[in-house]
């Protein structure tokens, strides 16, 4: 009966975690409160491109919990009395531990940091997600499109 809620909880992880991928921060990806809103375009040049990693969640909420309940489960299987109830705790935080790191890794991202200097002599820089493992290249024109505090560089 223990193993079958461990694989049950296991299971339950898995799709908690598969429903709560960050999300995407491509300069082509709009979220629904954007779409159908007025930006800003400016244009220009593309002076450097740097690839960046665009750390993943590490808020912990759905990996450290999925990892503590699974934990917390392996643990009290181990022993009797007393000793299944510490090792059931400190599977509990081991398991939690272990689920914010690995939700940390699933949802980091390839970035780039994107230099830019406008058609009236300014100079931007924009950190976004690389799109299709396609990179700017040094020297392309580029439309900046920005809403309050948000920016995109696109084609």
């Amino acid at each position: 009966m223990k193993t079958l809620n461990t694989i049950t909880s296991a299971i339950v992880m898995g799709v908690l975690l598969t429903g709560c991928a960050s999300p995407s921060l491509t300069g082509t990806t709009y979220s629904r409160s954007e779409a159908r809103q007025v930006q800003h375009i400016k244009y220009g040049t593309v002076l450097s491109v740097t690839p960046v990693v665009i750390e993943g969640r590490s808020d912990g909420i759905v990996g450290t919990g999925a990892g503590a309940i699974i934990g917390g489960i392996a643990g009290s299987t181990i022993g009797g009395g007393k000793g299944s109830s510490i090792a059931s705790v400190i599977g509990a935080v081991a398991g939690g531990m272990a689920g914010q790191a690995i939700e940390e890794n699933a949802t980091r991202k390839q970035g780039q940091e994107v230099t830019v200097r406008l058609t009236n002599g300014e100079e931007l820089s924009v950190v976004q997600e690389v799109t299709d493992q396609r990179f700017f290249n040094v020297g392309e024109q580029v439309r900046l499109l920005q809403r309050g505090g948000v920016i995109r560089v696109t084609y």
